[in-house]
């Protein structure tokens, strides 16, 4: 990208994915600013920037990926920092945001965590947010007018793999009611741009308590097809593993996966590893660990193209929803 179009603008990254935030400066032909983020002997985290950031448009990156704690601190003291420093301007680039599920009181007496971290955010300073795939739309809005949210869509990335795939009559599989809209796009864009004759099908779980389900039945056939269950994030992967073996089970000739966001926690990787499942697809929003990286089923594509033509659009005032048209 242009020099001339990138001046005034300074991309930092705190520690939870400096691969990721290294591959978007690259693809905005920058270096990533200079910035120390260490720990004191207590624990305490310690910001410093090490270079001018006076009247500049700053892009912090960082996804508040596990330790959720740890790197959210470590967000909320860089964007403090640049305040302090008179940043120009201040975008918070968050590929995951943590503590996006609990974004609605399910019981009595506890917190929407997701609109308190908007709020910590604001406290700060930042001037704008943009994420990928947050787990419920509706959190842009737990976000003040004067600090935009751009949300933007890690399918696209999804699709152009799979739509290089050679595959026998797809089938996209939202793993539950909720994600049906998110399959539904994801299949019409694998039919406009790669042509590809595409099935839509939905797994409907009946729990009989939190994070314990019953029974899944599936809605739509799958027989004698490859399937795609897309879903925002894969956290354990209990209930994807179990949704592939009730699709194998109704006669699918092979079962993959995408995500957003790959979590992998726990024994997350030798369930993934013994399961139905082909092959994991997900983005870079968060590091891969060496447990998930060795099991050979999961791929991690780079979602750094879609972030770096976000910044570039941004701090040039160019259409952000463009980027999906």
């Amino acid at each position: 990208m242009l020099s001339d179009a990138t001046s005034g603008l300074k991309i930092f990254a705190g520690n939870s994915n400096k691969l990721l935030a290294k591959d978007i400066a690259n693809h905005l032909g920058m270096d990533l600013g200079k910035i120390t983020c260490s720990r004191f002997k207590d624990g305490e985290i310690n910001v410093v920037i090490n270079e001018n950031v006076r009247g500049k448009d700053v892009y912090v990156i960082q996804s508040t990926a596990p330790p959720v704690n740890e790197t959210l601190m470590e967000l909320l003291l860089m964007i403090s920092t640049m305040r302090r420093a008179s940043a120009r301007k201040i975008t918070a680039v968050i590929p995951y945001y943590g503590y996006a599920r609990q974004d609605r009181k399910m019981q009595a007496r506890v917190p929407i965590s997701a609109a308190d971290i908007a709020r910590l955010l604001e406290a700060m300073g930042v001037d704008r947010v943009v994420a990928v795939d947050l787990h419920c739309g509706q959190i842009q809005g737990f976000f003040g007018p004067r600090v935009p949210v751009d949300n933007l869509d890690g399918g696209t990335c999804g699709v152009q793999y799979f739509g290089d795939m050679d595959m026998k009559r797809p089938v996209v599989v939202s793993p539950d009611a909720g994600g049906v809209y998110r399959a539904k796009r994801f299949k019409e864009e694998l039919m406009r741009k790669y042509d590809k004759d595409c099935g839509l099908a939905m797994i409907i779980k009946q729990r009989v308590a939190a994070g314990e389900i019953e029974r899944m039945d599936l809605v739509g056939s799958v027989a004698g097809s490859d399937v795609i269950i897309v879903d925002d994030m894969i956290d354990t992967a209990g209930t994807l593993c179990k949704a592939a073996g009730v699709l194998k089970e109704k006669g699918a000739n092979r079962v993959f996966a995408f995500a957003t966001h790959g979590l992998f926690s726990g024994k997350a990787p030798d369930t993934i590893a013994a399961s139905q499942l082909s092959e994991v697809v997900v983005l870079d929003t968060v590091r891969l660990s060496e447990e998930a990286a060795a099991t050979g089923k999961i791929t991690q594509l780079s979602v750094a193209p879609l972030l770096s033509t976000a910044i570039y659009n941004i701090h040039n005032k160019k259409s952000v929803s463009a980027l999906f048209k």
